[in-house]
């Protein structure tokens, strides 16, 4: 590709803006570090995935157990953090990804290898990061319901004290295991919007802590993010107007005549499905149909919009989608989708932000230039 046409091509949509070793994304395979999501999700838990992406290999059973101690060891917070947390988190404007893009920020003052780009204090600084945002989210959760802050619990493993100290309850092995696996598959995906932030900001040679709030500073904009929460949203509206008396049909010919962008659809990389949709979207209908009809609704529904949204506009659904759906039956706060994604996508900021220190050239592309010709200011 020229350089011209790299320069029209809008969005860099087909460019490449590097090479990477951490994630493979192509409309056959979704590869971490050289292994299949499908295959991760099935065999792997989210510290293992964690340890591959930042690390860059699988852990063997003495370096997990290591890490899992590191991480339990790093889950406690800043009581400032918690403080900032208090005044932020009930403000009227408060949105919880700038609550949690402020918090990540505000602890590297804390962090005493904050502003060092050594690939070992990177890798502390990322393992304390992974265990320090599901903290973050869980007492924001708590202090929005006003009820009392709910502390990490050492017995739980990653994903299960997420989900408990968000709701103040202990999940099943199937809810853990269901949280698990939503981890792995949001954990990283190659050079998107938030990670290429990051990236940008690292080539600066910034630290890992200020490339991270601009991922999520990156990741908050509903373009990138919030999509999970959106199909609920969505969800939501359709189950309201059903109840007054129309269907999916109509509302989705409603949707159309609109124009109306429906989140949860379509990939700027997959064409043909995204390989992380169906294995979500299996294990939240499954859990929903033992959970009884008002959480099966949910994916009735949800069958519904797919089958439409792909005979009549040829769109699949992306992983966000059924991700709404699940989230939702599990009794996880809308809003608190994308603080999820965060604490799952960590991982993969971290590792793509070390990758580019360690082999590091500035960002900086050209933009073509549509404004008017050279004039004289005194003409």
């Amino acid at each position: 590709m020229s350089a011209t046409a790299e320069l029209k091509s809008s969005g860099l949509e087909g460019v490449s803006a590097g090479k990477s070793a951490v994630c493979c994304v192509d409309q056959g395979t979704l590869l971490y570090r050289g292994y299949e999501i499908a295959d991760l999700a099935k065999n792997a838990t989210f510290e293992e995935v964690a340890y591959l992406l930042l690390v860059g290999e699988k852990p063997n059973a003495t370096q997990l157990a290591n890490f899992k101690k590191s991480l339990l060891a790093h889950r406690e917070i800043p009581d400032d953090v918690v403080d900032i947390l208090r005044q932020t988190a009930t403000q009227p404007n408060a949105h919880p990804m700038d609550v949690l893009r402020t918090c990540i920020s505000y602890m590297a003052h804390f962090d005493p290898d904050c502003q060092s780009i050594d690939p070992e204090a990177e890798l502390r600084k990322s393992t304390r990061l992974t265990a320090q945002i599901p903290t973050i989210i869980g007492h924001m959760q708590n202090i929005i319901d006003g009820r009392d802050i709910v502390k990490p619990d050492p017995s739980l493993d990653h994903a299960a004290n997420l989900l408990y100290m968000m709701t103040g309850r202990k999940p099943s092995a199937e809810e853990a295991r269901i949280i698990d696996v939503s981890l792995i598959l949001y954990a990283e995906h190659d050079f998107n919007a938030s990670t290429f932030t990051g990236r940008v900001i690292a080539g600066t040679l910034s630290d890992l802590h200020g490339a991270v709030a601009g991922a999520v500073a990156a990741l908050k904009g509903p373009l990138h993010g919030g999509a999970n929460e959106a199909a609920m949203e969505m969800l939501k509206e359709i189950d309201q107007f059903i109840a007054k008396g129309g269907t999916v049909d109509d509302f989705m010919t409603r949707a159309f005549a609109e124009k109306r962008k429906l989140m949860g659809f379509g990939h700027r990389v997959y064409k043909n499905g995204d390989h992380r949709a169906g294995i979500l979207n299996a294990l939240g209908r499954a859990y929903a149909e033992k959970k009884g009809p008002d959480a099966v609704k949910w994916f009735d529904i949800g069958d519904k919009v797919q089958k439409i949204m792909l005979d009549q506009k040829n769109i699949f659904p992306n992983v966000d989608f059924p991700c709404g759906m699940t989230y939702f039956t599990l009794g996880i706060p809308v809003p608190q989708y994308t603080p999820i994604f965060v604490a799952a996508r960590i991982t993969g900021w971290a590792a793509h932000i070390m990758e580019q220190h360690q082999n590091n050239r500035l960002i900086r592309p050209l933009a073509e230039y549509t404004g008017p010709a050279q004039r004289k200011w005194n003409a």
